[in-house]
């Protein structure tokens, strides 16, 4: 990533329908300066608190907050050793704190942060809220859950299916704050390219809504308007829990910016000319061993040929990891796992796009039953604009304006309040 290159970014963090408070948080550090930027990148929190009464939102208030003082306090290391000692030393604030008040004791919260700078993003995580990156058409998941379920799985106690229907997905096996230390998953840092779209959520959205869902809506919408999208589709799903999520779309490579300074840390001609010179030399050195047994030396012709395959079986290897998700089929809507995290389709499909339709129906209904306050004026000339691109088969276009009208819809619940949503049929059906 460059220097001068634009995010495009926003968050929104919800109530829910069924909790009674916000444990959620989240935090945004733009760097406007470039010798900053180049030292810390930007960083994007999100965290899910967990306790009784206001415990957990304390918690997860400490985590946003400390996070990026920390971070910023530790860059005598690289950026990756910086914020995993900021994440550390986040947990232990969090475990200081609670050890001062008997009610507080133990009190938790998940931490996901993402860092985009020039060494690319980097991220760090403890527990199950979520990171993604969108790009071309797909969805990766680039953090592992550290619940029960991902970790029944990691170990082989059963297939996908089984655990995830029977085993209880709320059960977090590692957060921060419980315990004065806490290990954390730091991954990358990866290569980011113009138009990657990076998403970080709590459980609250991804419990509701598929990652074939996230990435279509992250990748299609404006990041404001698919933050409000996202979240209101959670709560018309149930709203289970409290619900947070910050999108953050990388520009184009700025103007002017010469080749040396474009980072192709993956650039795929590159990465073969390195794998296929790899194998030519390992084959070379075969070559030699066996030339050299046939002359005679055969002790010495073995080790080498030896040698050689032993190189060659650690390349294939390390060929294998560094190989991207498999290709997705399009028509597929499904989520994969993968390495062992998971990718998806990001593409508008008409399953995904219908259901959207019917939510904008029967919302509509209970809207104007209810008497919500909307632009109806405004509101019926995107209905004619959405039916016209849906008889066009303009899927995309019908997609973006029906993601409005749900939008549009959700903005004139009556109070707006934090209950607003409990008082309405809708919600209760």
């Amino acid at each position: 990533m460059l220097w001068g290159q634009q995010i495009d970014y926003a968050s929104l963090s919800d109530i829910g329908v069924r909790r009674t408070n916000n444990q959620d948080n989240f935090t945004v550090v733009i760097e406007t300066d470039r010798n900053a930027w180049e030292a810390y990148g930007h960083l994007f929190v999100v965290a899910d608190g967990m306790g009784g009464h206001a415990v957990g939102e304390l918690a997860s208030k400490i985590a946003v907050d400390t996070l990026p003082l920390s971070y910023k306090k530790s860059r005598d290391a690289t950026i990756s050793e910086a914020l995993r000692k900021a994440m550390q030393a986040t947990n232990l604030a969090i475990h200081e704190r609670g050890t001062l008040n008997q009610e507080f004791l133990r009190m938790g919260t998940t931490c996901s942060s993402l860092v985009l700078g020039p060494e690319g993003a980097l991220v760090g995580h403890v527990g199950d809220s979520r990171i993604y990156r969108i790009r071309n058409g797909q969805i990766d998941q680039l953090t592992f859950d550290h619940s029960l379920q991902w970790e029944l799985l990691r170990r082989g106690q059963g297939t996908p299916e089984e655990i995830f229907l029977y085993q209880p997905k709320n059960v977090i096996t590692r957060s921060m704050g419980p315990e004065a230390n806490v290990e954390v998953d730091l991954e990358g840092p990866y290569p980011v390219f113009p138009g990657d779209t990076f998403l970080l959520c709590s459980d609250g959205l991804s419990n509701h809504v598929n990652d074939d869902e996230l990435g279509t809506a992250a990748a299609e919408l404006p990041p404001a308007d698919a933050c409000r999208f996202l979240v209101n589709l959670a709560n018309i799903r149930g709203g289970s829990d409290n619900i947070t999520v910050t999108i953050a779309r990388v520009g184009p490579i700025p103007e002017g910016a010469m080749p040396s300074q474009v980072r192709r840390d993956d650039a795929s001609s590159e990465s073969a000319a390195l794998w296929l010179g790899a194998a030519w030399g390992i084959a070379a050195f075969f070559c030699l061993g066996v030339i050299l047994m046939l002359i005679g030396k055969l002790i010495g012709g073995a080790v080498i040929a030896a040698l050689a395959v032993i190189a060659a079986i650690v390349l294939w290897t390390k060929w294998r990891k560094s190989l991207p998700p498999p290709p997705l089929n399009d028509h597929s809507h499904s989520t994969i796992m993968w390495r062992p995290y998971r990718s998806a389709p990001a593409k508008i499909n008409r399953t995904f796009l219908n259901q959207v339709i019917e939510i904008q129906t029967r919302l509509l209904q209970i809207a104007d039953d209810e008497e919500w306050t909307y632009d109806k004026t405004e509101y019926q000339k995107l209905v004619a604009e959405a039916k016209t691109a849906l008889s066009s088969k303009n899927y995309r276009q019908a997609f973006h304006l029906f993601a409005k009208l749900i939008n549009t819809l959700m903005s004139g619940l009556p109070n707006g309040g934090p209950g607003s949503k409990k008082q309405s049929r809708f919600f209760r059906s």
